[in-house]
């Protein structure tokens, strides 16, 4: 898919990861999977201009949880669209959450996902 908006994910559970990449291909996107939030930065940082936004889970394998990703993302780049999605912690997101992002609880639908996304793109700033 040409000029297709690359959405960088993170989601351990190999299911849901199914699920999001299959609901970002349906919706025009192309998906590009981090394994954890230490490479989603890495590469944040590398090809700052590459990634559209950021869909994170909040709990995640390694150091650093969807939280501090977010927050690493908004370092580089103060208005990055991000969409957080968690089974819980979601109590968390008025105080841990970056301002302007999205949150999903598990279950979502597909729909849901590219609804939110389209919103977070369409009020983000275009580069």
């Amino acid at each position: 898919m040409q000029d297709a908006p690359i959405i960088l994910v993170i989601e351990d559970d190999r299911d849901l990861q199914s699920l999001v990449e299959d609901a970002l291909r349906d919706g025009g996107y192309e998906p590009a999977i981090a394994g954890s939030g230490e490479e989603a930065l890495t590469l944040l940082k590398a090809f700052r201009t590459k990634y559209s936004a950021l869909v994170t889970d909040i709990r995640l394998l390694g150091r650093l949880d969807g939280w501090r990703v977010a927050r690493g993302a908004r370092e580089i780049d103060p208005s990055f669209p991000v969409i957080y999605i968690t089974g819980g912690s979601g109590d968390e997101w008025p105080t841990r959450g970056v301002p302007d992002s999205i949150l999903l609880q598990k279950p979502f639908s597909p729909d849901q996902l590219v609804e939110a996304l389209a919103k977070l793109l369409k009020t983000a700033p275009q580069a």
